[in-house]
């Protein structure tokens, strides 16, 4: 075994790549039914992606890596689908409950779901096979008969080139109704065991079915019943398939995972680098195994989207946990100053001013699509600017870390400010890009909303332990107001926004004269008129980082978030 480790940035990578191309295998017609497919990469050891015209690697963000985009799938959605792969096996090898939840998994046996996900989370992480393949199905058809009658799901699969070997379906739900945790049963005869069961709750992300192994052939329609214990909860489960939109179309994102297979094709991929190491092992004639070190990410994808997949999972890890109504508000529909531009033409004043900026920032998909991936976000800041980012977001990412240890955070969140601030960090001995600067501007803001709103949280758990011990419960005070945000957020999707509750009697809080002489007024019986108000009398601004199809912008959201109440 031959062994050779180097360090390749440009002209490098192209001799990387012919050596690929000479170790490469001739093409296997058992994983695509003898038919080529329209475009190929991959890699040796990363999941493979595939839809009707398109076949990539990709590998998640544990390895700093995200996968090309394809076509009508959500932004980030393989990088989280496998991110979550990688997260649910603990340090002893076993599942973790939240794990099962999140895969809709009722409970761990052998025999159950649970060793299928345990084995795809194993592979998943496995650096000497060839990783998982992952197909995207376009789409699926629901039918119902009456009340007491199954729902039918189908897919059809005879548009894509599969492999012959155990699929595992996921059904990626975008949202849940609230109410009650539920049990449906599905049978197919294409799955194995024909009969599984799933448990959806709040924690639910993915269903997850275990498909039977096709003998030398493979099964290009999937009829799965799917059945409720009672007629309320199959209205439920209708409405997780198809979303508020009537119809019959399946809304939930469909993805087949197969096994890799080890010896039956090498596929080439083209890496980008800045710092790449890569190690090259000589297994055999026929094999060659390479592994990726640091920052490498796959041709087609990009630092920014990576990064930006990683913040969201982070904002969801390390915010405060709320539990907003289900009914959404699209920030469209909040007065805004005109947009600001996001990139290297940005000025010093506008940039400076928001790395020294607390305000609440909410970062959010505009229109992104299919081209996520691919978008590249750029920031030329002045030397000087460029030091100050680098000071304050070492002090914020050291503030983050003692308030998450305070709070309990978890070690997950920690992991991943960890692989963020790999991310974006400053090199030492080289000019720093302006994708990294944006990242690092990115990251500050990121961290800026989460200190903020840590803040908030020990204030009104300070309010509130000094009202239980008091009379003062009653008076006049700013009082904590969760709302919902549109869910194509990279986060928060939530806002606290505050409010004010409480009585305006004398002596009043935070009154103007107003408020004092329409008090006296009223104490002297003279009841017609409308007494003073406990309002908000000071706000914040909201700041939405817009990402969209046509660039990063800024666009500021005033007087959104109460900070100071008083009657009126």
């Amino acid at each position: 075994m031959l062994v050779v480790d180097f360090l390749v940035c440009g002209a490098l990578m192209l001799c990387c790549a012919r050596m690929c191309v000479a170790l490469s295998l001739p093409h296997d017609p058992s994983i695509t039914g003898g038919k080529p497919t329209t475009a190929t990469t991959g890699t040796g050891n990363g999941p493979q992606v595939s839809n009707a015209a398109h076949t990539l690697s990709a590998k998640t963000s544990y390895s700093s890596a995200a996968s090309q985009h394809l076509p009508n799938l959500p932004p980030c959605l393989v990088d989280d689908v496998f991110a979550a792969l990688h997260e649910s096996v603990a340090n002893n090898n076993q599942l973790t409950n939240q794990a099962l939840a999140l895969f809709g998994i009722c409970a761990a046996s052998e025999n159950s779901s649970a060793s299928v996900l345990a084995d795809i989370a194993k592979e998943s992480n496995s650096q000497q096979g060839h990783g998982l393949r992952v197909f995207h199905l376009s789409g699926g058809l629901l039918s119902e008969g009456d009340e007491e009658e199954p729902l039918e799901l189908t897919f059809d699969l005879s548009h894509l080139h599969l492999p012959v070997s155990k699929p595992v379906m996921l059904l990626a739900l975008e949202s849940l109704p609230p109410g009650e945790n539920m049990e449906v049963t599905l049978t197919s005869h294409i799955l194995d065991p024909s009969t599984q069961t799933v448990c959806i709750s709040a924690e639910t992300q993915y269903i997850m079915l275990a498909g039977k192994e096709s003998a030398g052939k493979v099964h290009h329609k999937w009829r799965i019943s799917a059945e409720t214990n009672s007629p309320a909860m199959k209205k439920k489960l209708k409405g997780i398939f198809v979303g508020k939109e009537s119809g019959s179309n399946i809304s939930v994102t469909s993805l087949l995972l197969f096994s890799g297979e080890r010896g039956t094709e090498i596929r080439l991929t083209f890496f980008l680098c800045f710092l790449l190491s890569i190690r090259i092992t000589l297994l055999s004639e026929h094999e060659v195994l390479i592994s990726f070190f640091r920052h490498t990410h796959v041709l087609g994808s990009s630092l920014t989207s990576t990064f930006l997949c990683e913040l969201r999972r982070f904002l969801g890890d390390a915010l405060p946990q709320s539990h907003p109504r289900p009914h959404h508000l699209q920030l469209d529909s909040l007065q805004s100053l005109p947009p600001l531009t996001l990139g290297l033409s940005s000025s010093e004043t506008l940039l400076a001013g928001l790395i020294n900026s607390s305000a609440l920032t909410i970062f959010s998909f505009s229109s992104w699509g299919s081209k996520f991936q691919g978008y590249h976000g750029e920031l030329s800041l002045s030397p000087q600017l460029l030091e100050e980012l680098r000071q304050r977001l070492e002090q914020t990412v050291e503030q983050i870390v003692a308030v998450m240890r305070e709070e309990d955070v978890g070690h997950r969140a920690s992991e991943r400010l960890g692989r963020l601030k790999e991310l974006s960090v400053f090199p030492k001995t080289e000019p720093t890009s302006g994708e990294i600067q944006y990242c690092a501007f990115l990251l500050l803001k990121a961290l800026q909303t989460v200190a903020r709103a840590y803040e908030v949280e020990k204030r009104l758990r300070a309010t509130r332990a000094g009202n239980s011990n008091s009379m003062g419960a009653s008076v006049c005070a700013l009082r904590s107001l969760t709302v919902s945000l549109e869910r194509t957020l990279v986060g928060p999707n939530t806002a606290n926004i505050n409010n004010c509750h409480g009585s305006c009697a004398f002596p009043l809080v935070n009154a103007n004269n107003h408020a004092i002489l329409l008090n006296f007024h009223i104490e002297n019986e003279n009841t017609d008129e409308r007494a003073p108000c406990c309002v908000p009398v000071a706000y914040e601004h909201l700041e939405v980082v817009d990402l969209n199809q046509h660039g990063t912008y800024l666009s500021i959201k005033p007087d959104v978030v109460a900070k100071e109440c008083g009657c009126r």
